[in-house]
């Protein structure tokens, strides 16, 4: 049995994905995000995807390039405020969106790698997250078409801290998984660069299948172990992408010029 599991192209590793597939995508703003990856999907032209990933990256850019094409039927997410079109197709009806605590979310995806069902937190609890009522779609008339259920509120005592209440929070597991990682070999150990770890490793983890677009592609053996930062178990496709991949910022922030 062979552990090569690189793949020549983007088009190649992402071929089977079909309609209605969910997905767990790696990236934080624009960091991290799978570009090639989403481009070749987007070209494949895989439809009504379900996406869970912590925003819909920006107009043009990141998963809003599949969004813009019409190809997200249901976006699960943290975060969503820097696409326009994002906002128009879930205020008009065209979009399902549910929103979860940035830390749940990364904790909902790595507890569904490890096989935990479902977890409790504090994390929501007292507000829409927990009681339900949030809108997650719109009908075209602007009128709620579809909330979020209540969950499951408990007291727990933690330690010293006394009775708290914690809601109940199912975990994710996706069909597939895309990530960007700054080196990986061919067995699909992969390791990330600064804020790409926030949410690729528990997007991986979450997957039935996992594919990986690296920098930079080396032998097995030639990374380190103690600098893994995913093994390769979690991990059965990889590409390599180069390092001269466009890598914009989402707002960038600059000292006046002084003289």
């Amino acid at each position: 049995m062979s552990f090569d599991k690189t793949r020549a192209t983007a088009a190649e590793a992402v071929a089977d994905i079909p309609d209605g597939a969910s997905l767990a995508v790696g990236g934080f703003g624009l960091s991290g995000n799978p570009m090639q990856l989403i481009q070749a999907l987007k070209d494949q032209g895989a439809a009504e995807l379900s996406i869970v990933s912590n925003n819909c990256g920006v107009d043009g850019w990141g998963l809003g390039v599949l969004l813009s094409a019409g190809r997200i039927a249901k976006m699960t997410s943290s975060y969503v405020g820097e696409n326009k079109e994002f906002a128009r197709q879930y205020l008009e009806g065209e979009l399902e969106v549910e929103l979860v605590p940035q830390g749940t979310l990364a904790e909902k995806l790595r507890a569904g790698g490890a096989g935990i069902p479902a977890f409790y937190t504090r994390s929501g609890v007292g507000t829409q997250v927990a009681d339900g009522g949030l809108p997650m779609k719109y009908h075209a008339d602007g009128t709620v078409a579809k909330v979020s259920r209540p969950k499951d509120v408990r007291t727990f005592t933690m330690g010293r801290t006394g009775e708290k209440r914690y809601a109940l929070e199912e975990s994710i597991v996706t069909d597939f998984a895309l990530v960007h990682a700054a080196l990986g070999d061919r067995h699909g150990n992969l390791v990330f660069t600064k804020a790409t770890r926030q949410f690729a490793p528990p997007a991986a983890m979450s997957a039935t299948v996992c594919i990986a677009q690296v920098e930079r592609l080396v032998e097995p053996g030639e990374i380190d172990p103690d600098h893994v930062h995913l093994p390769g178990v979690y991990v059965h496709r990889i590409v390599e992408v180069g390092p001269d991949i466009e890598k914009p910022i989402e707002k960038r922030t600059v000292r006046e010029e002084t003289r």
